[in-house]
């Protein structure tokens, strides 16, 4: 009776294992779009920035992220960075749950910055202040990588957090002195979403 009681709960045990990594989030397979605001870029830069994600399946997606910086150009916190379109494709590291968790990013990037080079100033004989200065415009395009995490409820509502970096393949400024060339690009953010 007792290796009777003992089977029957070994097999009892790996049936309910079974049954758990497949049913874990059973909701999440027929969710395959996320819709995303990026809360920092909007609270510290003045900015929005969306993206559109599509889950592929539980270890991949792809989506495109669209940034815009309203800030004027005089601001004490002015961002360079003036707009970006930035495709990606995330590579997501779990094992029973769909497309979320720790996660490695590819992405590419259309950016274009937008800044003042001050070239001199002095005061004329009136005594006033003038200053020399031009605006300098970049359109570029970069290719780089980023690293995250995301966090799901059951309701549908995401939180991520990411940060990457990318270089700018290009050098095309509208400058004569390399004043605004941008090599380096960042992408990052915390980003709230809901995912359906």
């Amino acid at each position: 009776m007792k290796k009777i009681t003992l089977l029957f709960l070994l097999v009892a045990t790996t049936i309910s294992f079974a049954q758990e990594k497949e049913v874990a989030y059973p909701q999440d397979v027929n969710k395959k779009y996320e819709l995303k605001l990026n809360a920092f870029s909007l609270i510290v830069f003045s900015s929005l920035d969306v993206s559109y994600e599509y889950l592929l399946n539980k270890d991949s997606s792809f989506g495109v992220g669209v940034f815009y910086n309203f800030s004027d150009i005089n601001d004490d916190l002015y961002y360079p960075k003036k707009f970006s379109i930035t495709p990606y494709y995330r590579w997501y590291f779990t094992e029973t749950r769909f497309a979320r968790g720790f996660f490695v990013e590819g992405f590419g990037m259309l950016n274009t910055y937008e800044d003042i080079n001050y070239y001199y100033y002095y005061y004329d004989n009136n005594g006033n202040y003038i200053e020399n200065n031009e605006v300098y415009k970049e359109t570029n395009f970069a290719l780089g990588v980023s690293v995250g995490g995301k966090f799901i409820i059951k309701s549908g509502f995401t939180a991520e957090i990411y940060l990457g970096v990318g270089r700018n393949l290009f050098n095309n400024s509208s400058n004569d002195n390399d004043y605004l060339e941008n090599d380096l690009i960042t992408r990052g953010g915390i980003s709230l979403g809901y995912r359906f």
